[in-house]
């Protein structure tokens, strides 16, 4: 069921929903768009917004509110972090950016993102952001092949390590969540590495440069079994990954998407179920079970790249998990759609 639809005003790319009470209505909504500037020489500026929206899939009336935009410069991907209301931004610029959610008069009419520290990771873009487990810490992929570790003092941000570690776009960087010093990448150039970071330089712990056809865009880790891992690529396959050997892990299943697998996330209160955005082919519901992997349910109701994609943790969910509720976002119509999951328990699959 669709409960409210917005156009952004720039290419939409990124959807994040706030995980943190009592700010899990709020979804935050990220923008990127080239533009042309006139002049005698050419020159290309990229654009961005987040904007943040209220969703409240209850009501009668108004279930999307946009409360608050920011001007920014274009955004490649954000990440709430896992401990406090604090974004992060990794932009067109090189630059990383965090803020801070606030209530200023406890009102709706009150939100406002406040800026908490800003600095420049590289001349390179910053193509995607992962928080470490304890918030002191993000992982930022660059558009020259290169990773960035980034320590997070209380007043600013301090690139601790940065290293080239592959041979194109660094598409996805993911920390382990039970091992702070293991890092995760994907790239262009279409491998899937690990890094162990108690070194420096951060050394190779492996890499993959045979199971993907095209670049890795993302990388998750089933939040109740550590040793899993997704990988999603270009060449429209979700793969399931068995980590129980570091040094050379083994390729499960596949499974074929019909699009270019870009993101994917977890739901909040059922392990093995997954959103994924496949670009040019929408987004899928799959359940990814211990033998298999299986399409659910498909969303195709965008008219472009399927780009952002995230699951809204409420409280009614974690008690009710026969309603969910998601929003998705599309590259060249600038739209933002939230939309509702109904019977995923019940659903044939299970």
């Amino acid at each position: 069921m669709d409960l409210g639809s917005c156009n952004l005003g720039g290419n939409a790319d990124a959807v994040e929903f706030c995980p943190h009470r009592p700010f899990r209505h709020i979804l935050a909504a990220a923008t990127y768009t080239l533009q042309e500037q006139a002049g005698e020489e050419q020159q290309q500026d990229r654009a961005g917004t987040v904007s943040l929206f209220s969703v409240d899939a209850g009501s009668d009336v108004r279930r999307l509110r946009l409360l608050h935009t920011v001007e920014t410069a274009g955004v490649f991907d954000m990440k709430w972090s896992p401990t406090d209301p604090v974004l992060a931004q990794a932009d067109a610029h090189g630059r990383l950016v965090l803020r801070r959610f606030e209530q200023e008069d406890g009102s709706e009419e009150g939100v406002v993102l406040t800026d908490v520290c800003a600095g420049d990771v590289s001349s390179s873009m910053c193509l995607f952001v992962d928080w470490n487990q304890n918030a002191d810490s993000l992982s930022v992929g660059l558009s020259d092949g290169s990773l960035s570790v980034i320590s997070v003092r209380e007043d600013r941000l301090e690139v601790s390590e940065q290293w080239t570690s592959h041979q194109y776009e660094v598409w996805t960087c993911y920390f382990d969540r039970a091992r702070s010093n293991v890092l995760y990448s994907g790239s262009d150039d279409c491998s899937f590495s690990c890094w162990d970071l108690r070194e420096s330089p951060s050394n190779l712990v492996f890499r993959d440069k045979k199971s993907h056809t095209m670049g890795v865009c993302y990388i998750t880790q089933n939040p109740l079994e550590g040793n899993m891992l997704l990988t999603g690529s270009y060449d429209e396959y979700l793969r399931v990954w068995d980590m129980r050997s570091m040094v050379k892990p083994v390729n499960e299943k596949s499974l074929n998407l019909g699009g270019g697998v870009w993101r994917m996330k977890y739901h909040p209160s059922i392990a093995d179920v997954i959103l994924a955005a496949c670009m040019h082919n929408g987004f899928a519901i799959v359940k990814v079970g211990t033998k298999d992997a299986t399409v659910m349910e498909t969303y195709c109701k965008h008219e472009s790249l399927a780009y952002g994609a995230d699951w809204q943790t409420s409280e009614v969910a974690e008690h009710n998990t026969d309603s969910s509720v998601i929003a998705t976002c599309s590259f060249y119509d600038r739209l933002l759609r939230v939309w509702q999951l109904e019977n995923l328990v019940n659903h044939p699959s299970f």
